[in-house]
């Protein structure tokens, strides 16, 4: 019996499985809006929003925990200054799954994961290194 064991196991690993969920979450986070197959989509929004509500309580401890979750410092700086700021009324439901189709190669259904409210602009942004031009 598999009775309170939660969660997809998505043909991975369990460490396949956590590298996925964290470079997803880094990616959404970034982009504020990914498209993946529809279970993906529906494991990560639980993975992503318990970060969000970690990020609006503030603190140290919780920005360790955020960043053992997700490994991306670019990113836990955007999560808990952005993002924290941004949700700060809302009690829950950063995040949307919309359905997108099928994909056309191995009909696997596909969503789009979005945050809420989001910035449209972020959407395929690269955050490479910045050359900064110092004068010489």
């Amino acid at each position: 019996m598999r009775h309170k064991y939660g969660g997809r196991k998505l043909n991975r690993t369990s460490s396949h499985r956590i590298a996925l969920l964290r470079n997803m979450s880094a990616a959404l986070i970034k982009h504020e809006q990914i498209t993946t197959t529809l279970p993906k989509a529906r494991e990560l929004r639980p993975y992503l929003e318990k970060l969000i509500t970690l990020a609006k309580k503030g603190g140290l401890s919780n920005r360790r925990l955020a960043h053992s979750r997700l490994l991306d410092d670019a990113q836990l700086v955007k999560l808990f200054d952005v993002l924290a700021e941004r949700y700060a009324g809302r009690e829950g439901g950063y995040t949307r799954v919309i359905k997108a189709g099928v994909r056309a190669s191995d009909a696997a259904p596909l969503a789009v994961i979005e945050l809420v409210d989001r910035d449209t602009a972020a959407k395929g942004q690269d955050s490479g290194p910045v050359m900064v031009d110092d004068g010489e």
